[in-house]
């Protein structure tokens, strides 16, 4: 008789446990309710990013424009957000209240759990037959447990519906390859056309995903080939119904504004005010990680520039600190940044970058990338800046350690999970791949922008974790015969 492969024997061993699947689903999503409602009840805040989006879908639905409030009862019109989470937000007022921002904490809840389902679902469809069903429960308790996606829900921000978008857009784009059907393919065309007007970035799904389903389309996973002009009206329907929002968006943006915007600008600014280019090049000289955005970053223009806050690679030379410290002594006089003082900045970041060439273009950019991916995601959390000083706040310390080594978890079993080669694994790499080299551009770096590649670690990760957990029962199987008495 021909010897059973280990795969099949961890598929027999974890037989029992998946009779339990709808118990397992139903217990993974209390855990994650109860997990978002603790935080919500905990971490609910609205300021910041939360207020610019409130006030615009205030003002859509007060006065009908896409404006910010200016001052008293004036308001001014604005591009400086793509309108989805406006809208988002718009909606909620309408349906539960003016201002009432914790209704959309509540239905992102909702959209967060659903959106744990999908991936579930993506995941089934993905991994080899034999592992399928494992793969799913694993993945959907990753992701219902996740505390560095659930705590966003606590903000009326964007992190939360494009985390949705993105599980849609990997159920639908999997959907699609099995079925090539009007169905899956306007769902995925949504969903990445929501996360597109959520996020400038959220395009990139879009731009990862579509090559994987055109090049499946002839071939259709096996089945009979759908026919190319199907094919084509399909295709050329979705394109058509993907751009029309970013269209209608950049003809309002032309028509109040006379520029060409279809989608936001880099720095968040309206036409015609300040940017700022030598103070951000002089930033992106020498910031690496979320302590120089929160300290420095984040506070110029308005407040003080404290030159004892800049870490020691700000400064190449004993003339190159005395020569900050008075540009600084200079802005601090009115904590506004003229056009004088920003020239001033961008002579200091030239020397710099000229100087230092190889820094700036690459180590930089690559320190930042890796401070964005392996840094503890504690930013959302009541925790000190200087978490790594024990001394200082042991129990804080241990607990951004204990994040730092979550994380990694995630990361290393994404990464067994793309060496077994699931479907769609060279599209997930390459949205990650995508979504690292741009923010490598980044002058101030934030964790949560590697947010987004965390539904496909949570898939990747489910696939690698039920692996592990067959290998582990096949080895406890093992063990308990060597000792069982002949």
């Amino acid at each position: 008789m021909e010897a059973a492969s280990p795969s099949q024997s961890a598929t027999r061993l974890w037989t029992p446990v998946l009779s339990f699947s709808g118990l397992s689903a139903a217990l993974a999503l209390a855990a994650g309710l109860a997990l978002r409602l603790w935080m919500l009840k905990q971490y609910f805040l609205v300021n910041g990013d939360a207020l610019i989006y409130g006030g615009i879908a205030k003002n859509l639905l007060r006065h009908g424009h896409y404006a910010l409030d200016g001052v008293g009862s004036e308001i001014y019109p604005t591009l400086i957000r793509l309108p989805g989470y406006p809208l988002f937000l718009a909606l909620c007022f309408r349906v539960f209240g003016m201002e009432n921002y914790i209704s959309a904490c509540w239905v992102q809840i909702a959209l967060e759990l659903a959106g744990c389902l999908l991936l579930a679902d993506f995941a089934r469809r993905i991994a080899p037959a034999f592992l399928s069903r494992g793969a799913a429960h694993c993945t959907l308790w990753l992701a219902a447990l996740c505390p560095f996606t659930a705590i966003y829900i606590s903000e009326p921000m964007t992190e939360s519906l494009t985390l949705f978008v993105i599980a849609l857009a990997l159920w639908s784009a999997a959907r699609f390859r099995e079925r090539s059907s009007w169905g899956p393919a306007l769902w995925f065309t949504f969903a990445v056309t929501y996360a597109a007007l959520l996020r400038p970035d959220g395009a990139l799904v879009g731009v990862a995903l579509a090559p994987a389903l055109l090049i499946g389309l002839r071939r259709n996973e096996g089945q009979i080939a759908v026919s190319g002009k199907r094919l084509f009206r399909i295709a050329a329907v979705c394109a058509l119904l993907a751009l029309l929002p970013f269209a209608g968006w950049g003809w309002r943006n032309w028509q109040v504004f006379h520029v060409f915007q279809p989608l936001a600008p880099r720095l968040a600014t309206d036409p015609g005010e300040d940017t700022h280019p030598g103070w951000e090049r002089w930033v992106k000289s020498w910031c690496l990680d979320f302590v120089s955005t929160y300290d420095v970053y984040w506070n110029v223009p308005g407040d003080t520039l404290d030159v004892g806050k800049l870490p020691s690679r700000a400064f190449d030379s004993p003339a190159q600190y005395a020569e900050t410290a008075a540009l600084a002594a200079d802005y601090n006089v009115d904590n506004a940044i003229t056009p004088e003082i920003d020239a001033r900045f961008g002579k200091l970041a030239d020397e710099r970058i000229a100087a230092h060439p190889l820094r700036s273009s690459l180590w930089l950019p690559l320190g930042r990338v890796a401070d964005m991916w392996l840094r503890p995601r504690v930013e959302n959390l009541p925790i000190d800046l200087d978490w790594w000083v024990y001394s200082h706040h042991n129990a804080e310390t241990r607990l951004s350690w204990a994040y730092a080594g979550l994380n990694a978890a995630f990361l290393l079993l994404a990464i067994v999970g793309l060496w077994l080669r699931p479907r769609f694994w060279p599209s997930m790499l390459a949205y990650m791949l995508l979504r690292s080299a741009l923010l490598a551009t980044v002058q101030a770096p934030e964790a949560r922008y590697t947010l987004e590649c965390f539904p496909m670690l949570f898939a990747l990760g489910g696939l690698a974790l039920w692996c592990a957990l067959g290998k582990s029962a096949e080895l406890w199987r093992g063990v308990g015969k060597v000792r069982s008495p002949n």
